[in-house]
């Protein structure tokens, strides 16, 4: 059996920059991070051709040459479809291990609104903190799904993850206004 889908195209990027001052290694490694670039050794970075990643390398880029470094960005496809494969997975392994991340942060940030209701702490200033966390999650996600451009089999589990955090911040928004509510009413009977 064939497969017949066209083996995935892939930018190479290697990238040298001056020892000092350390500060452009550090905002160019920052950058392709962000956008999920894979590290294949000193300078090397592969990601899936594709518009999701296209600003992401440009910005990288340019940092490069404001730092009077020198970037070369290649197409990649593979001898093979092995190598085809082998790249598919090693980027899918490093989507895997962002999902897993997320879904650990999920995980704490359930816990923390368990806490608040615990003890009862339901003011606007913490709904605010939750609502903003749960934004923070919303992007987080937002940006993991743009760039799991294989599908890692996590995703699927993420996306359920989070809304389940904002079911759950919804219910702590609607104890949080209930308890207000009470706070005025008695305030109003004194």
């Amino acid at each position: 059996m064939t497969d017949d889908r066209a083996a995935p195209q892939w930018l190479i990027l290697v990238i040298r920059l001056p020892g000092e001052p350390s500060r452009h290694r550090v905002a160019v490694w920052r950058e392709l991070r962000k956008i999920g670039a894979l590290s294949l050794g000193q300078g090397i970075w592969a990601v899936p051709d594709v518009p999701a990643f296209a600003d992401g390398v440009r910005r990288a880029v340019e940092l490069t040459e404001r730092a009077e470094g020198q970037a070369v960005t290649l197409r990649a496809t593979g001898r093979g479809p092995e190598d085809a494969a082998r790249f598919e997975a090693l980027f899918t392994a490093a989507r895997s291990e962002d999902w897993t991340e997320f879904l650990a942060d999920c995980g704490k940030f359930e816990e923390e609104i368990a806490k608040e209701i615990r003890i009862a702490k339901f003011t606007l200033a913490e709904l605010e903190e939750e609502e903003q966390s749960l934004e923070r999650l919303r992007r987080w996600h937002r940006d993991l799904t743009a760039r799991d451009v294989f599908g890692a089999p996590e995703s699927a589990a993420a996306g359920e993850r989070l809304r389940q955090c904002r079911a759950i911040c919804e219910d702590y928004a609607e104890r949080v206004f209930a308890a207000l509510h009470q706070s005025e009413g008695m305030g109003g009977q004194a």
